[in-house]
């Protein structure tokens, strides 16, 4: 009775010792965020470093364009903090990541050509993939694939991480909408890592939640209004795929073994995922090239029914909560059968504004304006 006492006791203060690190790393990359970005903002404001509207902007007057600059801060100290172990077993993670923020704090700043954006990334990329050893290793049975050759597993992880990073940027067109995503990615990898009890990569998880929810408050401010730029959405998108790659990893141990983990991962990234999908098939539809700038993206399909930005948001995040959970619910069947289902839910939710919108203008005979 005396050893059941003790262990329970033992259990108890492990598990608030585990609480108390969770609400401090989540405390200090809020208020770390928080605090730095006002002082972002007026150095901003000083030095003019603003974003110009443009024909494709869907704002009409300069915005201060450095948010990411906070959101780097806050993640690289709480990580320091506490993910010291992970940060030591992937030792090219930081040189990555120092990487892809310079790079996209130069675009904001300078404005850099595309393929040096592109160059960078895969460079990332590899420091993460060849350097560090993490990478896409199995499919898991996906399209009747299972263990992938190193370098097949090499160029398809690299390929991944790119893709992720830019799709997650092509999202960042209006207020609130690549902070709510990625709040609700990295929601979904903190509750992950946890269960997995992989504590140093949810605390990385945890660090870029506070950091987004504090993020967060500014953008969607009237006062205080701030974008992440590129210097944001190229840390966020890197983080993010590193996550789900991490995560596939895990997925893999035998202690584990989610047979489901590609497309799981893919159902928490389905938004970013899906709108680069839907863009490149409408552009490849209408005969453009799939690199031309358009306004085809889903937030710009919602926004022509008549939402404002907020309502946009609230939308697109709505769909992709509803689709992690179709995801979630269907995760013991087939995963091939599982991925079909999921990319035709994904389309679906996609082109519905569209289809809703071409409705209201037939029906009321309209020749309604985009209004994004």
């Amino acid at each position: 009775m005396k050893d059941l006492s003790l262990e329970t006791i033992a259990n108890f203060i492990g598990y608030s010792s585990l609480y108390l690190k969770v609400i401090f790393s989540f405390s200090i990359s809020f208020l770390l965020c928080f605090i730095a970005i006002p002082k972002i903002i007026r150095v901003s404001y000083r030095k003019q470093l603003m974003a110009v509207p443009g024909k494709r902007s869907s704002h009409n007057h300069k915005v201060p364009v450095l948010g990411g600059v906070a959101i780097y801060f806050a993640i690289t100290v709480v990580s320091c903090i506490f993910s010291p172990e992970m940060l030591f077993k992937v030792r090219f993670f930081p040189a990555a990541l120092v990487l892809l923020f310079f790079i996209g704090l130069m675009d904001d700043l300078l404005m850099v050509a595309p393929r040096k954006k592109l160059y960078a990334q895969i460079i990332g990329a590899l420091m993460i993939v060849v350097g560090s050893n993490v990478r896409i290793e199995s499919f898991f049975g996906l399209l009747g694939i299972y263990e992938l050759p190193y370098y097949v597993s090499v160029l398809f992880t690299v390929f991944t991480i790119v893709l992720i990073i830019n799709s997650y940027n092509l999202i960042d067109g209006i207020d609130g909408l690549a902070g709510s995503v990625g709040i609700l990615i990295s929601t979904c990898f903190v509750f992950i890592f946890f269960r997995l009890f992989d504590y140093q990569m949810g605390f990385l998880a945890i660090s870029l939640l506070g950091a987004l929810l504090a993020f967060l408050y500014f953008n969607l401010s009237n006062e205080s209004k701030i974008f992440m730029g590129d210097t944001g959405s190229m840390v966020v998108g890197f983080l993010i795929s590193f996550m789900a790659i991490k995560f596939m990893n895990l997925s893999s141990m035998p202690w584990v073994m989610i047979k489901s983990a590609p497309v799981v991962s893919i159902a928490i990234l389905i938004v970013p995922i899906i709108d680069t999908l839907s863009v490149i098939i409408i552009r490849l539809m209408k005969g453009s090239s799939p690199l031309k700038a358009d306004k085809n993206h889903i937030h710009h399909r919602v926004l022509r029914l008549g939402f404002n930005h907020i309502q946009t948001t609230l939308i697109i995040c709505a769909s992709n909560v509803l689709l992690i959970a179709f995801g979630y619910l269907i995760r013991q069947l087939n995963i091939n059968l599982m991925l079909i289902l999921l990319i035709l839910a994904a389309l679906l939710l996609s082109y519905l504004p569209l289809v809703l919108f071409e409705f209201v203008k037939k029906r009321k005979g309209l020749n309604i304006e985009n209004p994004a």
